[in-house]
Formats: structure tokens, C-alpha cells, sequence
């Protein structure tokens, strides 16, 4: 078993380019089935500056490649956004 603070000193990086995203600030959990559903990413706006706006990024569990030792391998990442009222409840329609 790991824990959230094995997985957050790893760096996720997109495998299809490359692109470093950072590392995880959080995670979302199905209670009900006590797995892992999503990781969440901060993701700082660089055009804001020192108070630019944070987005996360939630990466779905199912988009997650490999765990290695020291970086996180993730497939078809879209843009930085926030949580969507589905995700939220857990609605998919």
C-alpha cells in the first residue's frame, strides 16, 4: 500500500510528449468502494503571476499508465480545469 505522501513527491508527466504537470495536491476517493477515482493537480497560471489563479487538473485513475518510483506516467490530459458539478456527485449524464 502507498501513501499520499509517497505519491505526492512524485512528478506526473504526461507519457504522449512528455509535459511536466507537477506533482499531486489531492486526491478524490470513492467512500462507498474505498478506491482511489482521481488525482488532483495544481496547476498555477504563469501569465497571472505571483497571485495568478490556480486551476486543478483531475486526472482520472483509469488515464494513470505506471507508477514508478519516482514519477507518475498519465495518458490523454486536456486542459487544467475546475471540479465539474458531475464529478462532484458523482453524476456521469
Amino acid at each position: 500500500m502507498m501513501k499520499l505522501s509517497e505519491l505526492q513527491v512524485k512528478e506526473v508527466i504526461i507519457v504522449d510528449d512528455g509535459k511536466r504537470l507537477g506533482h499531486i495536491t489531492d486526491l478524490e476517493i470513492d467512500t462507498d468502494k474505498g478506491k482511489i477515482v482521481a488525482i488532483v493537480l495544481t496547476i498555477k497560471d504563469k501569465k497571472g503571476g505571483f497571485f495568478g489563479k490556480s486551476d486543478e487538473l483531475v486526472i482520472h485513475w483509469d488515464q494513470i499508465v505506471r507508477i514508478g518510483s519516482d514519477v507518475i506516467l498519465v495518458k490523454n490530459v486536456g486542459e487544467p480545469k475546475l471540479y465539474s458539478s458531475n464529478f462532484i456527485t458523482g453524476h456521469n449524464g
